[in-house]
């Protein structure tokens, strides 16, 4: 590396800024970014239009280098322009010292880069951010293609030189299990928003609950399963609002069957998809996050509501352990569906001082996990 030089950091994506629609993880990186731009500079390889999107985003210059912040460079790519030539070409230009590559199985954004690099003499650090796909829950949706490639991935040595960042304990036993205990991997947790907000207070009626949803429509996050848990709600009333994309139009058929039966004190309704900067303004609105996911390796979600002050209803197949007896919320065995029932009549039923506690902690477990001190660190040491 050129003395004086900063840190030169090339990275795939799928999708990245301005896009929002691919969810947690796509915030949680751009986070990633701006937090160590000032010390790293990264160059971004990304599409030029959202999750499941054809028209470009508007207002960006297209198969150039541009500089989003200091240390920020983004490049903007056709999807159907991504060649082995490209990406060779655009590699020699940035002369990088270390890669991070989003996700697993995107064949342009993920396997093409690792098979360029397998032919380049490149020695510097390749890290490969797994954001959750090698969860056995994961794996599960379309799951002989899955194992069937990761077999292949793995005889072929496709991960041999790659160093797999987890975000979470569980998240690292999942890598190694699929790939075995000798692989390397490096913890580092999400990072959240740089500006962290103030304490946003919530006015809730007694009785009542306004709860939102920020997961896009699909097994893996279990929103039928969230659905029918309302249909034995009899003691309140009940709001949910989900916003995220429809994942599977056919899964979504079957939960507007249950959102059709549901009984006339609970009102579903879908939003569609919000903007990633407006998720914290948007979550002060509601009484709680509504989450009974399947399994997550991080839960960028249910940090966001902690970080706006609002409890959250999940499954205990997350990080966040615990919650009941910090007065953070409720994270449930999802083989007890009534206990969601139960959780959601429950929160309903506080009355403003109870709320507000709940409301204070939930403020505070975000607070106690963005001071630790480690997190930046372990994030900066992803690079070096």
């Amino acid at each position: 590396m050129t003395k004086n030089r900063k840190l030169r950091i090339l990275v795939f994506i799928d999708w990245y800024l301005p896009g929002y629609k691919a969810g947690g993880g796509q915030r949680a990186f751009a986070n990633l970014v701006s937090h160590l731009r000032d010390e790293y500079e990264f160059y971004i390889l990304t599409r030029d239009s959202d999750f499941k999107e054809r028209e470009p985003y508007e207002g960006i210059q297209r198969n150039e280098w541009t500089e989003l912040n200091l240390g920020e460079f983004v490049y903007y790519i056709p999807e159907e322009e991504v060649s082995f030539n490209r990406y060779r070409e655009l590699f020699k230009e940035v002369n990088p010292d270390c890669i991070y590559i989003n996700g697993i199985y995107s064949y342009k954004f993920s396997i093409l880069p690792l098979l360029l690099l397998r032919n380049t003499a490149f020695n510097g650090k390749i890290i490969l951010g797994t954001y959750g796909m090698l969860a056995p829950t994961a794996i599960r949706i379309k799951g002989w293609k899955k194992r069937l490639f990761l077999y292949i991935a793995h005889i072929v040595g496709l991960y041999k030189k790659v160093v797999f960042h987890a975000t979470s304990d569980q998240e690292e036993m999942d890598i190694k299990n699929a790939f075995g205990e000798k692989t390397k991997v490096m913890l580092a947790p999400h990072l959240p928003v740089k500006d962290f907000p103030n304490l946003m207070e919530k006015i809730k009626k007694e009785g009542e609950l306004k709860m939102i949803s920020l997961a896009r429509i699909s097994p893996e996050k279990n929103t039928l399963f969230a659905l029918e848990c309302l249909k034995e709600v009899k003691m309140a009333k009940v709001v949910l609002d989900l916003y995220g994309p429809l994942y599977d139009l056919e899964y979504w058929e079957k939960c507007l069957e249950v959102l059709n039966s549901l009984p006339y004190n609970v009102v579903v309704t879908h939003k569609g998809i919000v903007e990633g900067n407006r998720v914290l303004d948007l979550l002060a609105n509601y009484d709680c996050l509504y989450m009974p996911t399947r399994g997550e390796n991080f839960g960028y979600s249910i940090l966001e509501s902690f970080m706006a002050g609002r409890p959250v209803i999940i499954s205990n197949r997350t990080p966040w352990k615990g919650l009941e007896s910090k007065k953070a919320g409720f994270d449930l065995d999802l083989g007890n569906p009534e206990c969601f029932t139960n959780a959601v009549e429950s929160l309903a039923a506080l009355n403003q001082d109870g709320y507000s506690v709940m409301c204070h902690a939930s403020w505070n477990e975000a607070k106690l996990f963005i001071n630790n001190p480690e997190l930046r660190d372990l994030n900066r040491a992803l690079f070096v």
